[in-house]
């Protein structure tokens, strides 16, 4: 199967020696490579209490890629929408794509975070809206059209505009196939160790039934479905298996993904006293993403392709270094971007 589309998540990653406001540079510079490289969209990830990862507001974030762009479409990887308005969210969103019309995507996450996290984001809340109509009132103040039934129905949402983003959930599961499918949005599949083992049967079943089930709306007007693997990819075999340990290291989770003050690097990771229960772990995460130079690395992108039916591949090279990640950005396009 040929694949349609590519795309790339960043985590605005702070590698070993750099820090935050050097980090997000990068993600600006990697972004304006990814549209020289024909990349379809450039989505950034929110990422809270994470010593790793710069980003924690994909909006705001977003708005300076798109500034500093012009073609490729920008979006979040996405906004955690269990700790926000939804009203809130299509402002921001809505003012993104005044700014940037036909640019912007909105992906939409349901992870709480951890424990602490979720209090600081919540603690002043009594009660929280349901997944279903925190996503069913992101459509309406997205779409442009106005619902008598709505309970908000009287107000305003600005910036008024006549064009939509695209949106996305952001999924492990059938549940959200089946509200992305009756909302008419994109669904994206992530494929992260923690989904469990059986992510490589659920997966397609969820694409199918998503497809099945999929009605046009404004927001979209065909179904799309894209997976998102992380991957590792140089140009020699030996070279994408040192960035995948760092991976390997990274992906264990530490401490709630706190055990390191800066993405670890391969020195880090070769030298890290593994258990054997780590060790196990390693092997059970590595196939959940893609090792090896472009020829290695292609014949696992296209096997999931063909799994998923995939329209778009969202790419994640979580490796370390600001070079290999650019030259990740190339190796993808000499397959891919024709």
């Amino acid at each position: 199967m040929t694949l349609i589309h590519t795309a790339v998540l960043d985590y605005a990653q702070i590698d070993e020696g750099r820090n935050a406001q050097e980090a997000l540079q990068e993600t600006i510079e990697l972004a304006k490579l990814a549209e020289s490289l024909n990349f379809k969209r450039f989505w950034v990830a929110e990422h809270h209490d994470v010593p790793a990862f710069a980003n924690s507001s994909p909006e705001l974030l977003m708005m300076r890629i798109a500034d500093e762009t012009s073609t490729i479409r920008v979006g979040s990887g996405g906004v955690m929408i269990p700790h926000y308005s939804p009203y809130k969210v299509a402002e921001n969103i809505r003012l993104l794509e005044a700014f940037h019309p036909n640019r912007i995507d909105l992906g939409i996450g349901n992870n709480s975070g951890t424990p602490i996290v979720n209090e600081a984001l919540n603690e002043t809340k009594t009660r929280k809206l349901s997944y279903k109509q925190s996503i069913d009132d992101l459509i309406y103040y997205l779409s442009n059209e106005r619902r008598e039934s709505h309970r908000f129905q009287q107000m305003i949402i600005q910036p008024e505009i006549t064009t939509t983003p695209e949106m996305f959930l952001l999924s492990t599961g059938e549940r959200s196939a089946q509200i992305s499918a009756r909302a008419g949005l994109g669904y994206s599949f992530g494929l992260f160790p923690f989904v469990g083992k059986s992510a490589m049967v659920k997966g397609p079943d969820a694409a199918r039934t998503y497809r099945a089930a999929f009605k046009p709306s404004k927001l979209m007007q065909k179904p799309v479905v894209s997976i998102a693997p992380f991957i590792a990819i140089a140009d020699t075999d030996e070279q994408a298996e040192q960035y995948a340990q760092s991976l390997d290291l990274w992906l264990l989770g530490k401490d709630a993904f706190g055990a390191f003050n800066a993405f670890p690097s391969y020195e880090t990771a070769k030298n890290y006293p593994y258990s054997a229960a780590d060790r196990e772990k390693i092997k059970e995460n590595r196939q959940f993403f893609i090792v090896g130079s472009k020829e290695r690395a292609k014949r696992q992108v296209d096997d999931l392709v063909e799994q998923f039916q995939a329209d778009e591949v969202i790419f994640i090279p979580l490796v370390p270094t600001f070079a290999a990640r650019k030259r990740s950005y190339e190796l993808i396009a000499q397959l891919y971007n024709k």
